[in-house]
């Protein structure tokens, strides 16, 4: 949401938080729209001016302190880092005093002056530590909710009140304390994509007009001003090379490690590193649109979204806790009754369950995974825009890739022409197809333009025929430049045309023709060469038992002998962007959840069916980023199937923690029915799992060691 005040709520840091402020502000009349973003602790709020100062107060009654966004952050952070949470200080006198306390009980005489000194001791203990906690608690109580909050509530204030005051003390401390370590392992995964921002340099050399240099704050520099960037230095701001050649490294934003040659007319990415040469860079975005602060932004809305697992765990604790705060007064309601125990001992043994089930594990468990695999993969140039896709991925059982620049280079060169007509000066038929050629964008075309030379320009009515080729007006003649099906569908291939088309075809060669209303004039070959790395990106997907199907709009034999080299299963060609829609929608019925890899413009229907949508090459490119569901910032078809092994290390790494998270409560939960475990052993064992799992999901921020693809310079 882009409209609206914004504000930043330190306390909420997981879902259930954020349903909580949700159904305050259910209450609020005006409010239009909600924009929540977990990994930046920020909420906001679209509603009349005059709504705001309600619509605050209402998240104060639910438990928790807004603050305006330029608040939140003294200073003006330039990269946006959120401040520390509560420090440790203020958690470890709470834990001394929780210890005196325990020291009070145990050593001094049982009087009521010593007893009253011992309470006093863990009411401060407990009011130190437990403050929000208590807050948010009360807040939930009230309104008929049981959650985590409510649930130490409850069992730190029983505690106290039936004389266990030392217990209650220490677990409200050992709670609060596991539960800042845990606020900032998640922070860690949250803001591993954040410290990309560090690589952007604050200040930028900029001409000015008198041919000087002054050095001002990247945020100030305006669009098309020159900077100027020495080797050895990191590129400020978005741009293209104005003067100047040099070997960049893009490793912060395409996740490449070797260095690319740039020279004038190339782009340029902020926090990427100028190695050898000079660079003057035309500045072609602000400081807060560069495709690095881009990427950012992707990764924070994709942290807000939940995952499948994600949902399914919301949905089980919603139960699960009430479930819990049922069972704890049922045992201390009918354990007098049945089991022999007084009605203190009872209530105390309900007081241990509620701590012990305490979902806090299960809670974390998911959010904390998800994000360190959506860092994991930024860090490499893999922007994935969703927890959905990071979990889905790794059930891909089909990939559709498009041709070129997915497969093969998208540089094609002019390898073969021929000029059949013989009424006509060669030389004015190649200037025709020089001409037409050049006012096309498309890749074959300027592949023949390139090779024929610069034409005369001398074009009226031009029309681009989508799918098919071009069409014009020029010296009094009426011709097209296109593809085999549009010859065919002027009526003008003959018997012997077709035979040449099929010999250059069979070489894998894209043939394109100039005609007139009345004859085929000449004939062009373009081919174009596969990349390396395709070759063994098909590999490692079909190792994932993943089938490859190529879908282009080139013809059928080029598209076949593209697919032989490259190891692709099966190719489709002569395909129109409503084709490659019907074609994926084959696929799926064939084979199941099914991927389409694309450029994310011309394959935007056929990226829009499909179950993932893959953009390649995505960098800087504001339409491909918006098109797909995953972004691949370089070409690299190998960062593919390393997305589906990093989703299949994710999915892995979330049944771990669901399993440890319950497995344990489960353990402990019969200790306590059987009558063996103490508030001590009940808050260890929250601390223990929950500790568990942050530590287990923030596995995924280090190096995947099996990827192939080259990550040094990203590393986690």
């Amino acid at each position: 949401m882009s409209k609206g005040t914004t504000f930043r709520i330190a306390a909420m840091d997981c879902a259930a938080e954020e349903s909580e402020i949700r159904r305050a502000l259910e209450l609020v009349a005006g409010v239009r729209g909600l924009g929540f973003q977990l990994g930046a602790r920020t909420l906001t709020i679209d509603a009349p001016e005059d709504v705001i100062p309600r619509a605050v107060e209402a998240i104060r009654k639910a438990g928790f302190d807004p603050q305006p966004l330029a608040a939140a952050v003294p200073g003006g952070d330039p990269h946006g880092h959120e401040p520390e949470p509560e420090g440790l200080g203020r958690m470890g006198l709470a834990l001394g005093l929780a210890i005196a306390a325990e020291a009070v009980a145990f050593f001094s005489p049982d009087t009521l002056v010593f007893k009253g000194i011992g309470m006093a001791i863990a009411a401060a203990a407990i009011w130190l530590a437990g403050f929000s906690t208590y807050r948010k608690g009360f807040s939930a109580l009230l309104k008929g909710r049981l959650n985590i909050n409510a649930l130490m509530t409850v069992a730190v204030t029983g505690a106290f009140l039936i004389g266990q005051w030392p217990e209650a003390a220490m677990v409200m401390a050992l709670y609060a304390i596991a539960e800042l370590i845990e606020a900032r392992a998640v922070d860690r995964a949250r803001n591993a994509i954040k410290s990309l921002l560090d690589l952007t340099p604050d200040t930028a050399d900029v001409r000015q007009d008198d041919g000087t240099w002054l050095s001002v704050g990247a945020a100030e520099v305006p669009l098309n001003a020159v900077v100027r960037v020495k080797p050895g230095e990191r590129i400020p701001l978005d741009g293209t090379v104005a003067s100047g050649n040099s070997a960049v490294n893009q490793a912060p934003v395409t996740g490449e490690s070797i260095p690319v040659d740039k020279a004038q007319g190339d782009p340029v990415f902020a926090g990427t590193i100028n190695e050898t040469g000079m660079l003057e860079v035309k500045v072609t975005a602000e400081a807060s649109n560069t495709t690095l602060a881009r990427i950012i932004h992707s990764v924070e809305q994709a942290q807000g979204s939940r995952a499948p697992t994600q949902q399914f765990v919301d949905r089980f604790a919603a139960i699960y806790t009430p479930a819990v705060f049922a069972m704890a007064l049922l045992v201390a309601v009918l354990a007098p009754l049945f089991m022999g125990l007084t009605w203190i001992e009872a209530l105390y043994k309900a007081l241990v369950l509620l701590v012990i089930a305490c979902p806090c594990a299960l809670v974390i468990a998911t959010p904390v995974t998800v994000v360190s695999g959506l860092a994991s993969a930024a860090r490499r140039g893999i922007l994935i825009k969703g927890g959905v896709y990071l979990e889905d991925a790794h059930k891909l059982k089909a990939i559709a890739l498009d041709k070129t620049g997915t497969i093969t280079e998208g540089k094609p060169k002019l390898v073969a022409q021929q000029v059949l007509s013989t009424s006509l000066p060669e030389g004015q038929i190649l200037g025709w197809a020089a001409d037409l050629a050049g006012q096309s964008d498309h890749p074959v075309s300027k592949a023949i333009a390139q090779g024929l030379g610069a034409g005369r320009g001398n074009v009226s009515d031009f029309k681009a025929l989508a799918g098919r080729g071009v069409e014009a007006q020029l010296e009094g003649q009426r011709l097209i430049l296109g593809n085999h099906r549009l010859i065919e569908e002027r009526g003008l291939c003959t018997p012997a045309i077709e035979v040449q088309l099929k010999a250059q075809e069979a070489q894998g060669r894209t043939v394109t023709l100039l005609a007139s209303t009345s004859e085929v004039l000449a004939i062009f070959a373009v081919a174009d060469t596969i990349k390396d790395s395709s070759r063994e990106a098909i590999a490692q997907m079909h190792a994932l038992g993943v089938a490859s199907v190529m879908l282009t709009g080139d013809n059928k034999s080029t598209a076949e002998t593209i697919a032989s080299q490259a190891g692709i299963d099966e190719a489709q060609g002569n395909l129109l962007p409503e084709d490659k829609l019907a074609a994926i929608e084959k696929m799926q019925a064939q084979y199941g959840p099914t991927a389409m890899t694309g450029d994310g413009i011309n394959d935007a229907p056929a990226l829009a069916r499909a179950n993932i949508g893959i953009a390649m090459g995505a960098a800087g490119t504001d339409t491909a980023m918006e098109a797909a569901d995953i972004v691949i910032m370089n070409d690299d078809l190998r960062r593919i199937p390393e997305v589906i092994r990093l989703s299949k290390r994710t999915r892995s790494i979330l049944f771990q923690n669901i399993a440890l998270a319950l497995g344990i409560k489960a353990v402990f939960l019969v200790l306590a029915v059987l009558g063996n475990a103490s508030m001590w052993m009940a808050v260890f064992a929250d601390m223990g799992a929950s500790l568990l799992v942050v530590g287990n999901g923030l596995r995924l921020l280090r190096e995947n060691r099996e990827s192939p693809v080259p990550t040094s310079g990203v590393s986690g």
